[in-house]
């Protein structure tokens, strides 16, 4: 897609952003040929090199450091007018880039996401998911999905429907053969699908009762680090799961599923979608945040 002729500029940007000229790609829509192509000729434009370039690394030159710290506010300038005159526009169009964490984006898919790019056919949608925390200004993202207790004072947030929780679920084969747990610490006697955080550390079970916080590190037959999976291990019979509810309400009132432990997993946080203040908001994100607070009105309305 037409960067406007900034395509070289915004290449350099998103590179030593990321770290890399894969990602860097990735984020602007283009090729790695492309990218490392638009970068060469914009070195060979300034007779300097930018990047150091390994089979393993990329990292900004003396030079380079110097050209982003006075390009990149000045390029931010340029992007902010573009977009200026793009909100005069009627019609939503263009990418908006939201970052979430792959659980949140799937209870916004349906009921945010996809109505919104039915509606505005024109707005193409970048949504990453990633289980890391992460700065969306940074990282080059209009938009951030988080829960609410996670997200940065200095952002502008939009409420999106009540709380959520996790719940502990197995299959009714799986009760029939081992028992249901009573408690967090039966746990311990049960097969449980053991869950990794992105730094690759194991997740500790969270539960709490009456102002008691129990953290139950289980063991069992399996380690995953994607909800989706769970779900169908526990289905399958493997174990007892720690799942969002979201995720498995269909499998709750068909049956497949049962819930266990319900008194000692309490609501969570509720998400958000959050951003940066902005001086000249695109049509095409104007029209998502107001279809988000819609959102937001009418899930507190069936809470």
């Amino acid at each position: 897609m037409s960067r406007q002729g900034l395509v070289e500029l915004d290449a350099v940007l998103a590179i030593a952003r990321r770290g890399s000229f894969r990602a860097a790609a990735l984020e602007l829509g283009m090729s790695t040929t492309a990218l490392s192509n638009a970068v060469g000729k914009l070195e060979r434009q300034l007779g300097v090199r930018l990047f150091n370039r390994t089979t393993r690394s990329v990292s900004l030159t003396d030079a380079g450091c110097g050209f982003v710290g006075q390009v990149g506010p000045a390029l931010q300038d340029i992007h902010d007018a573009m977009n200026a005159a793009r909100s005069q526009q009627e019609t939503p169009s263009g990418t908006l880039r939201i970052n979430a964490f792959a659980t949140a984006a799937r209870e916004i898919l349906s009921p945010l996401i996809l109505r919104f790019l039915r509606l505005y056919p024109q707005v193409h949608i970048d949504l990453v998911t990633e289980g890391r925390l992460v700065d969306v200004v940074a990282e080059g993202f209009d938009l951030g999905v988080r829960t609410r207790d996670l997200i940065p004072s200095d952002m502008i947030a939009v409420p999106l429907g009540p709380g959520r929780r996790n719940i502990v679920v197995g299959s009714p084969t799986y009760f029939q053969k081992r028992g249901k747990p009573l408690v967090p610490t039966d746990l311990l006697s049960h097969a449980c699908l053991r869950i990794r955080l992105p730094n690759g550390a194991p997740y500790r079970w969270q539960f709490e009762k009456g102002g008691q916080s129990v953290q139950i590190d289980v063991t069992g037959p399996i380690t995953l680090d994607e909800a989706s999976l769970s779900r169908i291990a526990v289905l399958e019979g493997v174990g007892i799961g720690y799942v969002m509810e979201s995720d498995v309400r269909a499998d709750l009132d068909a049956g497949r599923l049962e819930a266990v432990l319900e008194d000692w997993t309490p609501p969570l946080a509720p998400l958000a979608l959050y951003y940066p203040g902005r001086r000249h908001p695109s049509a095409a994100f104007k029209a998502f945040i107001t279809l988000a607070r819609e959102f937001s009105k009418h899930s507190d309305s069936r809470a």
